[in-house]
């Protein structure tokens, strides 16, 4: 049996390693399974806290909280923006362009099962867009 030379020549889609390495890793140098005392030092000290969470006002446009599990890791991160300044591109947290509707709104979940987390990007419609980044831990 021969194969065409066109099928000898394809290769596997991009698309494949894009959902093995997320592009969106980290926020602020926090990451899924880094423990709260790292994350505090790299996003200094809560403006609201618990136990299962911590919420840092990282300027007038932008807050972060940071989600932990029972044993003090960080199991899920979002951020949210409330003006376009300074917001990452769709395509550079998720590794691709998401669909918008009529209204300029959109949202869109990407699985990473490898690196054992999820990556959305929802941004709100309007003249000024409310914009938030979230990742969380896939709990196997």
């Amino acid at each position: 049996l021969a194969l065409p030379p066109t099928a000898l020549a394809q290769k596997p889609a991009p698309a494949d390693k894009a959902k093995d390495e997320p592009p969106f890793s980290s926020y602020k140098g926090v990451r899924i399974g880094m423990s709260a005392e790292e994350a505090r030092k790299l996003l200094g000290s809560p403006t609201d806290k618990d136990d299962k969470q911590e919420v840092f006002a990282v300027s007038d446009d932008e807050s972060c909280q940071v989600y932990y599990d029972a044993a003090k890791k960080v199991s899920a991160v979002s951020i949210t923006y409330f003006s376009s300044k300074a917001v990452p591109a769709p395509k550079s947290v998720l590794g691709e362009e998401p669909e918008a509707k009529q209204d300029g709104s959109f949202s869109k979940l990407i699985r990473f099962p490898k690196a054992g987390y999820w990556v959305s990007y929802t941004r709100t419609s309007g003249d000024t867009p409310m914009t938030i980044i979230a990742m969380q831990r896939i709990d196997p």
